[in-house]
């Protein structure tokens, strides 16, 4: 690509980078040269300093933390943010339209009063679309808790382009994104690359990373083992973690199990859902799930996953139909719902931390799920605790510390142990491989097949964009549009997809090849 800016001058630079907090060595010695127009992805597992790294270029660290090394960003542009997590930025009280109108207002201040409001709407649908937003009349009007989180992910992004940022710091911006959108939203930020704005990828998506960045700094433990060429660390990987991280990327193809018999542990009938008595945005005829089965819900970010999951949890009380839990018809509000109906239907949600009371310990707040819901003494209910968190991989170090002290990918697991100490019947997790590194996500994934295999009582609804991820499903459920269109066993599903939708998104999975025209630039951003 050419631009009028001489490549070899950068935009922001980080340079011998240590941050410490509570005595914790979060980054150690980073070093970085962001350049315009160039992608620099950052990888690694969760808590290896991703994050720390990015928001260190806006200036912001975590609180109390102690810092040394130098972060400088010539001239005047701003550096805009796309969080993991879209619903921690996003004020669940103004509508979609507000939160954009507030970024783009100063933008045309220029103009006479008369033309103000038309050009402020032509550049907030402008971005909208770069976002990949369609239908933009109907999310204008929506709040934040009415979108996907794949769409909530999006708004954040068209805010990011409406500050006309030099910088743009994506944190995992394909987090919870379906294949086809995802590709859309790599397709956009070459072009935001093109445009001579620097991006800075922080992803767990190795397949994202490969398509669209320029250099890889792999980062563990806070510091850069490896770093270089894109190109050059796929072919040719030479540390040992970089390796792992790459061998891990694919989850292993499991077999069939024997198709469900006898009552369902849950089922859905005639169910329709809506937002505020609005138009219908799920329309589901009749859905079971037996016990000892894997089924997984997968479609387009706003196909109408998360709202079929909150409906089966009662986190959506605007529907109508029946749930059934062993034939017996469930309250559509949690509120109604005894203990042992909540114990038995536990939800494992996307967003993890806007999940977590951000002032107690972790570790409090997962054993409470045993001392509320099935009446243990807090002793034995913080044992258990301990144990399932640490078959989670995380110890009494993190877990005693609070929310805000975790990465991502540790509260994911964390939200996991909590729902397990209810020991339910029904599981539902919502995405909550998305925002996970490939040797995290692999093994978290063994874990859920492994529950689901060993507890014979135990049924799992998987709502993922990952086909990838939907292979260890025994089934598979296809919506479109708040419709169910294919619904059959995963291997006969991902195999012979029978309808257009589900035929995109298999051909779509395959590793998304080098975006045309973001060929590798000869100049280098990084350094370790």
């Amino acid at each position: 690509m050419n631009h009028e800016t001489d490549p070899a001058e950068p935009v922001a630079e980080i340079s011998d980078l240590r941050v410490e907090v509570d005595g914790r060595t979060i980054v150690d010695g980073l070093r970085l040269r962001v350049l315009p127009g160039r992608v620099t992805a950052l990888v690694g597992a969760s808590g290896s300093g991703k994050t720390t790294t990015g928001l260190a270029l806006l200036g912001e660290y975590p609180a109390g933390a102690r810092v040394t090394g130098e972060v400088r960003r010539p001239g005047d542009g701003p550096v805009g943010y796309v969080p993991q997590h879209p619903a921690a930025v996003l004020n669940p009280a103004r509508r979609v339209s507000a939160l954009l109108d507030d970024i783009v207002r100063p933008h045309v201040r220029h103009l006479p009063r008369t033309e103000r409001r038309g050009a402020a709407r032509e550049l907030v649908l402008r971005a909208m679309e770069d976002a990949q937003l369609p239908e933009a009349a109907d999310l204008l009007r929506r709040y934040p808790h009415q979108l996907s989180g794949g769409q909530q992910q999006r708004v954040v992004l068209a805010q990011a382009l409406l500050l006309g940022a030099r910088v743009i710091v994506a944190d995992e911006p394909t987090t919870g994104q379906d294949v086809l959108t995802r590709s859309g939203i790599v397709e956009r930020l070459a072009a935001v690359a093109a445009r001579g704005i620097a991006v800075v990828l922080l992803s767990h998506d190795l397949d994202v990373v490969r398509a669209l960045a320029d250099d890889v700094l792999v980062l563990r433990a806070g510091r850069v083992v490896e770093s270089g060429p894109v190109r050059r660390l796929w072919e040719a990987p030479r540390h040992e973690w970089t390796r792992r991280l790459l061998d891990a990327q694919r989850t292993a193809p499991l077999e069939e199990a024997s198709a469900g018999t006898g009552q369902p542990t849950l089922e859905v009938r005639d169910m329709t859902a809506a937002h505020d008595r609005g138009t219908p945005v799920l329309s589901l005829p009749h859905l079971a799930l037996h016990r000892g089965e894997c089924l997984a819900v997968v479609g387009r970010s706003g196909s109408g996953k998360t709202t079929l999951a909150r409906c089966l949890a009662g986190l959506h009380r605007d529907h109508d139909g029946e749930i059934l839990l062993d034939g017996t018809a469930l309250p559509r509000s949690l509120r109604h719902r005894g203990k042992a109906q909540l114990a038995a239907v536990q939800y494992v949600f996307q967003d993890s931390r806007a999940a977590f009371d951000e002032h107690r310990p972790v570790l409090a707040q997962v054993a409470r799920t045993a001392v509320r819901l099935r009446g243990a003494d807090r002793e034995s209910a913080t044992a258990e605790a301990r144990t399932t968190l640490a078959r989670l991989g995380l110890a009494d170090e993190l877990t005693g510390r609070r929310p805000g002290e975790l990465s991502g990918g540790e509260l994911q697991r964390a939200a996991l142990a909590r729902a397990l100490l209810a020991r339910p019947r029904v599981l539902i997790c919502d995405e909550i491989t998305s925002g996970l590194d490939t040797v995290t996500r692999r093994g978290l994934l063994d874990l859920l097949t492994t529950l689901v295999r060993d507890q014979a009582e135990l049924a799992l609804v998987l709502i993922t964009h990952d086909l990838d991820t939907a292979a260890l499903a025994h089934r598979i459920a296809v919506l479109d549009a708040g419709e169910l269109v294919e619904h059959g066993p995963a291997r006969r599903v991902l195999a012979e997809p029978r309808h257009p939708l589900t035929l995109a998104l298999r051909e779509t999975i395959a590793r998304p090849a080098r975006i045309p025209g973001h060929e590798p630039k000869r100049a280098t951003s990084v350094t370790s």
